[in-house]
């Protein structure tokens, strides 16, 4: 029997690039029927993060001029990591594996193709992995490569240049379903499942309309969040340096007593005061990372849901 697809697609203020790329999802999506790779049964599913644009209206006449398109709105903006998982939420109970993509076209979509044979092969998730970054530039192309670095090193555990263009089968999704956190890095959540899983490398173009949404400030935001969501390495170091600084006060204490009995000490706020500055940086700069680990235990504990869907162009209970 073969098994029933269904691409996600998170969408935010989409309405340039909408329409040029929902064809193109489509063309391959009738590829792999045709090839019995899927059901024909398999849809596209769009997931609108609370655009401010037109482009849950676009879905909406899209799901009325194809059955193959279908589309559920969040009642706001969540960011693309919950709006992806509303989306993966929803097709795990009508779709035997997903896909999820971006819209804007960067991905290569007939890498789905050899995504799927994996699947029939055995693996249960497929990861897409650029293998060329010639289209960024080497700003940006340092920053993304130094991103995946720095996780890796802050012990985020995440495949080296793969984002969130993947296959997973329903059974790794109801078992990530568990996964209750409130904070989400999910291309460093889905290796936690485990699963057989492989890779599939393709090459990455440039954005066919509208502007990115993830400039370097985003960037580093999710950096951020990713190591903090992952990993406590953050905190362990501090406890390193601490240590660290601790004994070297205490080799200088010892050092100044032993002057002070030989007379060789000498006045000066220089030097006093420049120690002072720099544990009252190191300090805070702990101070915040330990409160940023505190912040998101308080938005745990108070378990609010990750998104809320106010609409769909199905019936749920069909």
């Amino acid at each position: 029997m073969l098994p029933k697809l269904y691409i996600v697609i998170p969408c935010y203020n989409e309405e340039e690039v909408l329409p040029i790329t929902a064809p193109e999802f489509l063309e391959e999506l009738e590829s792999l029927k045709n090839d019995n790779l899927i059901s024909p049964d398999s849809k596209i599913m769009f997931v609108n993060d609370g655009s401010k644009d037109k482009t849950w209206e676009i879905i909406k006449d899209l799901s009325k001029q194809n059955e193959a398109y279908t589309g559920v709105c969040l009642s706001r903006n969540r960011g693309h990591q919950n709006a992806l998982l509303g989306g993966l939420m929803e097709a795990k109970e009508l779709a035997d594996i997903t896909i999820s993509i971006d819209c804007d076209g960067q991905d290569d979509i007939k890498a789905m193709t050899q995504m799927v044979k994996e699947y029939h092969n055995g693996c249960e998730v497929v990861y897409g992995v650029r293998s060329k970054r010639e289209t960024d530039t080497f700003m940006k192309r340092f920053t993304a490569e130094s991103f995946y670095k720095l996780l890796n090193a802050m012990g985020a555990e995440v495949v080296f240049n793969h984002a969130d263009y993947r296959l997973v089968s329903s059974k790794v999704l109801n078992e990530f379903a568990n996964f209750k956190e409130v904070n989400i890095f999910l291309r460093g959540m889905f290796p936690l499942v485990g699963f057989k899983s492989t890779s599939v490398f393709y090459e990455r173009h440039e954005r066919i309309a509208g502007e990115s949404h993830y400039p370097l400030k985003k960037m580093l935001a999710l950096a951020f969040d990713g190591i903090t969501s992952l990993s406590i390495k953050p905190i362990r170091m501090i406890t390193g340096f601490g240590v660290i600084v601790s004994l070297l006060s205490f080799i200088m204490i010892i050092y100044s007593v032993i002057g002070y009995f030989l007379g060789n000490t000498v006045e000066g706020w220089a030097s006093t005061s420049s120690i002072i500055c720099f544990l009252s940086g190191v300090q805070l700069i702990s101070l915040g990372v330990i409160g940023e680990y505190i912040g998101k235990i308080y938005l745990e504990t108070k378990a609010r849901p990750r998104f809320i869907i106010s609409e769909r162009t199905f019936d749920k209970e069909d």
